[in-house]
C-alpha cells in the first residue's frame, strides 16, 4: 500500500473510531484493511474482521492492550513486548509513529510482517482519547528482502577462505531463508 493510500485508510478509520457503539463497529468493518481501536490507556476497544484475519486471533475488547496480535517481534526477529510496540509509543507520547516494520507472530506460529499506521485520537479540548491503527502487511516486500539477504551471505561464504567464518555465513544465510519461508506460509 503506497503511503497516499495509507493515508486515506488513516483518515477512514480516524472517522469511523469517532463513532461509538454499533456505528464504531460497522465503520470499522466497511473498512477492507485491519484496523482496530483502543482507548487512552491501549486497551482494545474495537477491531475489524480484517484484523481478526491478519492477527490470526480474536482480540479480547477491553483486556487485550496495545495490539491485536499475538506476539511482536522486531524486523530484526528480537521480541518486542506490547508495551512497547508502535501503537504503545503512539498512545504514550500522544503522537503518530510512521516508517516501522514489526513481524506479528499468529497463535498458529505463522508470522505476518506489518507497516503500522497508529494515529492518536484527540478530543475537541486537546486530550488523548484513544488511537486507531492501520496494519498494512508487507510480508511479501520483507520476505523477498530476507532472500536476497541470504543470497549475499551465500556469495561471501563462497569467497571467503577461513572455514569458520563460511559456516557462520552459511548458517546465517539457512536463517533468513526460513525466516522468509515463515513470512510467505
Amino acid at each position: 500500500m503506497q503511503s497516499a493510500q495509507a493515508n486515506s485508510m488513516v483518515a477512514a478509520a480516524l472517522a469511523a473510531a469517532r463513532q461509538s457503539g454499533d456505528a464504531l463497529f460497522d465503520a470499522l468493518e466497511a473498512l477492507p484493511d485491519p484496523i482496530y481501536v483502543t482507548d487512552a490507556t491501549g486497551l482494545i476497544t474495537g477491531f475489524n474482521e480484517a484484523a481478526v484475519r491478519f492477527a490470526g486471533r480474536r482480540p479480547a475488547v477491553g483486556r487485550d492492550r496495545w495490539c491485536v496480535t499475538w506476539k511482536l517481534y522486531t524486523e530484526a526477529g528480537e521480541p518486542l513486548p506490547h508495551d512497547r510496540c508502535p501503537m504503545a509509543v503512539a498512545i504514550k507520547e500522544a503522537r503518530e509513529v510512521r516508517g516501522t516494520v514489526a513481524i506479528a507472530m499468529r497463535p498458529d506460529g505463522s508470522r505476518k510482517a506489518f507497516t503500522p499506521y497508529p494515529t492518536p485520537l484527540f478530543d475537541e479540548a486537546g486530550e488523548l482519547t484513544g488511537a486507531v491503527n492501520l496494519l498494512v502487511d508487507v510480508s511479501d516486500e520483507q520476505a523477498d528482502a530476507l532472500v536476497q539477504q541470504a543470497e549475499r551471505c551465500r556469495r561471501l561464504a563462497a569467497s571467503v577462505t577461513d572455514a569458520r567464518a563460511r559456516k557462520l555465513l552459511e548458517s546465517m544465510a539457512g536463517g533468513y531463508h526460513r525466516n522468509a519461508l515463515a513470512l510467505r506460509e
